[in-house]
Parts: C-alpha cells; structure tokens; sequence
C-alpha cells in the first residue's frame, strides 16, 4: 500500500499558478519534505493533499483511496490525516489536556478512549504532567507539542507539517526539529514536511523534493541533492553555492571544460544532460570545497585562480571569506570560501591563490539560480 500519491496536481489563484502539475509519490512510512522559497507553491501542495484547499485538476490518493479527482472530493476531515499549522492554532480557552482531546472528541470517542489516547500522545511529546495548564501558560515549544500531539491523537495515516518550527528560537528549534523526527520513525507514520530552511530538510528528511514556481525542481535524498544538485536552482538553494556562468568547451578526460570569466574550468558533468559546444553551462562549487592558500604558493593544481580576499568574517567554528577572482587579475566574479576558523589566516586586501578541486564542480545547466538571484536583487 503506498503513503501518498499526487498526479498532475494543478492549482490557480487568478493569474498565479500555485501548483503546476505535480506529480509524486510520498512512500508510506517516510518523511518527505517540501522545501522551496516563499511562493514556490509547497504549503499549497500540502493544503491540496489535506482537502483544504481544492485542486483545479490532478488526483490526490492517500493509502488506496483516492481522497480527489475531477470525480471525488473527500473532506478534510474524513481523509485521516493529521495537520500542524505554522502558527500551532492552539486554543487559548482551553486546557492543554482538551485541546490534545479536541479530534477525539468531534469523533465521539469514549470518555475512556480519549483519556489513554491524550496520556499516550502527551508522554510521547513530552508534556506529561500538564494537562490541566491552561494553552496561555505554555511556551511557544510546549504549543508547538500540544499542535503536534493533537494532531498525532486520533491516529492518522498521514502527518502534514506545514513549517512548525519557524517561530521557535534557534536553540528550540534544533531540539523540537529532533523530537519529530524521533516521534515520526517510531510511529512509522507517512510524513510531509514543509519548510523554507535546508538544515530542516536535510537533517530530517528520508526524501528532499525542492519546489519554485509551482515546479517540483528535484527530488532525491537529502545527501543527493546537496552533492549532486540536478540543475543550479538546487545548487544554490540547497546549501550555497558558488555559480559561474560560462559555455562548454568539451570533454577532457570525462571532465566537463567550461570557458567562464575566470578562465577555463574542469568540472564533472551533470548526471543528465549532454551538451554541446557553446551552449551555456553554470559552473557550481560549494564553499566548504574551494581551497585557498597563498598567493606565493606554487601554481601547480588545475582550476587554479589568483583572487584577492575582499571580506572576512568569522562564524566561530568557521569563518567566510569572500574572494574576488578574475582573468589577469580583474576583479570580474566573487566567490565565497568556507574554512575552520583555527585553520584560516586571511586579511582584507592579501592576494591568494584559489583551487577549484574537479570533483566537487558541477557543469549544471543554466538560467534557475541566476534569474532568481536578479529577480530578489530587483525585489
């Protein structure tokens, strides 16, 4: 029996395509995250899969029933999935113990039933003891449990998380983000998960599938789409990336040759795409692999540029270094590097030298990442 499957899922509002024909399976058991920027359509999707909102065409089907189709509209409330909203929406009149209750309650569940379900959920979310507190006495991680133990209360088939951590603290957040993930592997519970934030996507998730614009961009696990992104979009998305645009020279020892603006790079191909002489290719490299180093040091590795450090900044445990880079010393593209901070001793203004190591570059095709960029810039 599969978890969730989405055919073709369209949805409109007006001039906006919200959704724009997706199609993909959740596999039952798993965690799946929907991770994209503001108005890539993921809470949208979400909001389809719950009966929340109505799809203009598509088929949603959760288990084996099909919950919608140009036939069959199955409300919300009958579809058996449980639903975490960004703001909790907790009830601040109630006891954290009938707002837990509140699902068993409108299904006329025993008196009995629902006092073991309730204790059974509130130890699972820890919030054992506090069941008599009023909502309004509780902290904004203890809402986000009782969001997340009412949702869990009447068993569901499917968990629907539509950015639950965004309004907690860092420190929070870290824990609580654990928390699901510990209480979604032990109930085995079908799990979809939207977010903003890659480090939620990626330390959680069994499946990454990155949306913008409606479009499912990628999807993979967590590991392959931050190693091995499908297209720039992701690469910058997911983790960030450093782009540099340019066209494809040829192979090379199965290495793709990308003639850019910083001279010629050898970078691994895309997993997909073949490309021929002069179409436009974007090289990707992350910064955490970009190596730096002296500008007296021998220039013997490959993909090899003399840049000058523009700006430092230190992160604790690691600092970024912004570099300029260029043909002749030109000050024509910025890159970011990140190092350990006890490892890097770089100044504003020093001259280096910075390797591009082949196996972390990417020739990905172009036009995503780089359009975004200029449209935020313009925004």
């Amino acid at each position: 029996m599969q978890g969730v499957r989405v055919t073709d899922l369209s949805k409109r509002y007006g001039e906006i395509v919200a959704v724009d024909g997706i199609t993909m399976d959740f596999e039952k058991g798993t965690l799946t995250t929907l991770l994209g920027p503001s108005g890539s359509g993921k809470t949208t999707t979400l909001r389809c899969i719950a009966g929340l909102e109505k799809p203009d065409s598509g088929v949603v089907s959760i288990g084996d029933a099909t919950v919608f189709s140009q036939e069959t509209n199955v409300p919300p409330e009958k579809r058996r999935v449980g639903i975490v909203f960004q703001s909790y929406a907790i009830w601040p009149h109630m006891t954290v113990f009938d707002n837990i209750a509140f699902p068993l309650k409108i299904r006329h569940s025993s008196r009995q039933e629902t006092s073991r379900r309730v204790k059974e959920v509130m130890e699972m979310v820890r919030l054992t003891g506090l069941g008599d507190r009023p909502a309004t006495q509780l902290s904004g991680g203890q809402q986000q449990r009782v969001a997340l133990a009412r949702a869990l209360v009447f068993d569901p088939d499917v968990l629907l998380l539509d950015e639950p951590l965004s309004n907690l603290d860092t420190s929070l957040r870290d824990i609580v983000r654990v928390e699901v993930r510990r209480i979604q592997q032990s109930l085995g519970i079908t799990t979809i998960y939207v977010t903003h934030d890659q480090q939620d996507a990626l330390s959680i998730s069994d499946k990454v599938a990155v949306m913008r614009e409606g479009k499912v961009m990628a999807v993979g696990p967590p590991k392959e789409i931050y190693l091995r992104p499908s297209n720039d979009f992701v690469a910058s998305f997911v983790g960030k990336a450093n782009l540099i645009p340019g066209r494809f020279v040829g192979l090379s020892g199965g290495l793709t040759l990308v003639s850019t603006e910083i001279g010629d790079v050898s970078c691994m191909p895309p997993d997909a795409t073949d490309f021929k002489e002069g179409d436009e290719v974007v090289v990707s490299i992350k910064p955490e692999n970009v190596l730096v180093s002296g500008a007296e040091s021998p220039r013997t590795e490959p993909n090899t540029f003399r840049g000058r450090v523009e700006f430092t900044s230190y992160l604790g445990a690691f600092s970024e270094v912004l570099v300029s880079l260029g043909r002749d010393g030109g000050n024509q593209h910025e890159i970011r590097i990140v190092r350990a901070s006890e490892s890097l001793a770089l100044t504003d203004g020093q001259d280096v030298l910075v390797t591009f190591p082949a196996q972390y570059c990417l020739g990905l095709p172009p036009g995503t990442a780089l359009e975004f960029r200029k449209r935020i810039q313009l925004d």
